[in-house]
């Protein structure tokens, strides 16, 4: 059976190694970043209308201004011949490190292309709404260079791989974990494929984030005796991720989390 042309997940973002290399002068950073996505997130549902529209709704749909909503802003930026009505089934926790506005944004490009097709400019009108949108538009494992917004192609082996996400249930806004950051530059990615860059990585925003959020070191004690093969987290926070030689280790840690916690069982895509 073919896929609803008119739905669309937005697939949640993580960073499987975070390195932070120095402060620019324009106020963001200057980054080396290792995008992967997993095959669960948000979910969007458009119809054709007389008007644009964004109806949210969903475990986390509290936490989201509709109005002012970076959906909105994508629907405005790109040329259709129709109009429509958008609904978000926001399953994602929000500022959380899981790219949740701007995989929601991504999910938007892929609809136009998959109905309209997409101008010779998308990465630029993507990077102008956030710098992990043009990454969440095409929901691939990838290097993010600059602001993350320059990607490179990486060898994917470890698509399909289980992966559990766990958030404490605590929001960690991005600006916060980056002004924590020590300013030290401990060097650049690996290189490799998927697998080693991300064994060898690290994520640089840890530290503050923790700062931040005590609950995040919790997190990431309880994945580490989980049966994960790594644990770490994932963007500015506060959701952690683990990968799992089997889908039978990930589901028993799954089954497991503290009930306190948000997680979500998937795949690397």
């Amino acid at each position: 059976m073919a896929a609803d042309p008119f739905r669309e997940t937005a697939f949640a973002k993580i960073n499987l190694a975070l390195h932070v290399r120095k402060r620019r002068d324009d106020g963001y950073h200057e980054l080396e970043t290792l995008f992967a996505f997993v095959d669960a997130g948000d979910e969007l549902v458009v119809a054709p209308a007389d008007r644009d529209s964004l109806i949210v709704y969903g475990e986390f749909s509290g936490a989201l201004d509709c109005g002012d909503n970076i959906v909105e802003h994508a629907l405005a930026l790109l040329p259709r011949q129709d109009h429509w009505a958008v609904s978000l089934d926001k399953r994602l926790p929000v500022a959380a490190g899981l790219g949740g506005g701007s995989a929601d944004a991504g999910a938007i490009f892929r609809l136009v292309e998959r109905l309209h097709g997409l101008p010779d400019d998308w990465a630029s009108l993507a990077a102008g709404l956030g710098a992990d949108v043009p990454a969440c538009v095409r929901s691939r494992a990838a290097l993010g260079l600059g602001t993350g917004t320059e990607l490179v192609e990486v060898s994917n082996d470890l698509a399909g791989a289980p992966v559990l996400l766990v958030n404490p249930r605590v929001p960690l806004p991005t600006g916060p974990v980056f002004r924590g950051w020590d300013g030290l530059d401990r060097g650049p990615l690996p290189s490799g494929d998927l697998r080693t860059i991300a064994m060898h990585g690290r994520n640089d925003l840890e530290p503050g984030a923790i700062a931040l959020v005590p609950a995040i070191a919790d997190v990431l004690g309880w994945l580490g005796q989980s049966g994960a093969w790594l644990a770490r987290m994932s963007g500015s926070g506060a959701t952690c991720f683990a990968l799992y030689a089997d889908a039978a280790a990930r589901d028993a840690a799954a089954a497991d989390v503290p009930a306190a916690w948000w997680h979500c069982a998937g795949n690397l895509r």
